[in-house]
């Protein structure tokens, strides 16, 4: 781990910003790259700018309220400082689709297109960005028992929780579920012509159901209702919203056809 890169003078650069800079920058670049859409190509060089707001501000908010309150509430002067890591990638999530959809709106574009386009960039970034997690020692797992896991260095979260046990690599499986994810969804969009924003809410269900398993093995979140944490709170309500736009998307889909069948054969 290495949660600074280097020092010079009284300034550090911190390799958790250095890693989710580049996230950011992969994850459009892909996503700009697979799209043969050249109008909504432009847009992907514009939402950008208020989806990262969005993230940011919803990433913090769900990491101060959701899982860290109890620390946060008696560190009020850290809760702008988000260069020292806590950033929850599901208020990201959150906050980036709420920064989209109003953007589109004002663009007067088709909000599903878009995110369709950009899901691949989307997974691809949150799996780099998992990396800068590791770096930092944060999104660690529980205790492992055995000698097998990974031993976090002073200075980590991660060992101020638990010390130099063993834990379970949490945020190492759940960047590596999200490379899978990727491959599933660029898979998905090339098989055939789906509904949109089917492949953008099969990215957010395959996400949330990797998610929800490997919190079993996080250390660092509390429980609530059903001993579940926060983070499987919100998988599951992502995948139930999800299934749901699911379903109203794809009645559209053929209602729509239905309609142009009919209009056809009618002339």
């Amino acid at each position: 781990m290495a949660p600074i890169l280097f020092t010079i003078g009284n300034f550090s650069l911190r390799s958790y910003g250095v890693i989710v800079a580049f996230a950011i920058f992969m994850g459009l670049t892909v996503a700009y790259l697979l799209t043969s859409d050249k109008e909504y190509r432009e847009h992907l060089l514009d939402v950008p700018i208020y989806g990262i707001i969005g993230a940011i501000i919803g990433a913090r908010t769900w990491q101060v309220f959701f899982y860290e309150w109890d620390y946060y509430s008696q560190n009020l002067a850290e809760i702008p400082k988000i260069w020292h890591g806590g950033l929850a990638i599901q208020g990201a999530l959150v906050g980036a689709v709420l920064a989209a959809v109003i953007y589109t709106k004002v663009k007067k574009i088709n909000f599903w297109r878009l995110a369709d386009i950009a899901a691949p960039g989307l997974i691809l970034g949150q799996g780099i960005g998992r990396i800068a997690c590791f770096l930092n020692g944060d999104a660690y797992g529980t205790p492992t028992g055995s000698n097998f896991g990974t031993v976090y260095p002073e200075g980590t979260p991660a060992y101020a929780a638990f010390g130099s046990q063993p834990l379970w690599p949490a945020e190492i499986w759940e960047g590596q579920w999200d490379f899978i994810v990727f491959a599933i969804i660029i898979m998905l969009s090339r098989w055939r012509k789906w509904s949109e924003g089917f492949i953008f809410l099969a990215y957010i269900i395959l996400y949330s159901v990797g998610r929800f398993a490997l919190e079993f093995l996080r250390g660092d979140s509390p429980y609530y209702l059903f001993n579940w944490t926060s983070g499987q709170w919100t998988s599951m309500g992502m995948i139930i919203i999800s299934l749901g736009f699911m379903v109203v998307l794809r009645n559209k889909h053929k209602n729509l056809k239905q309609t142009e069948v009919s209009s056809k054969q009618s002339k």
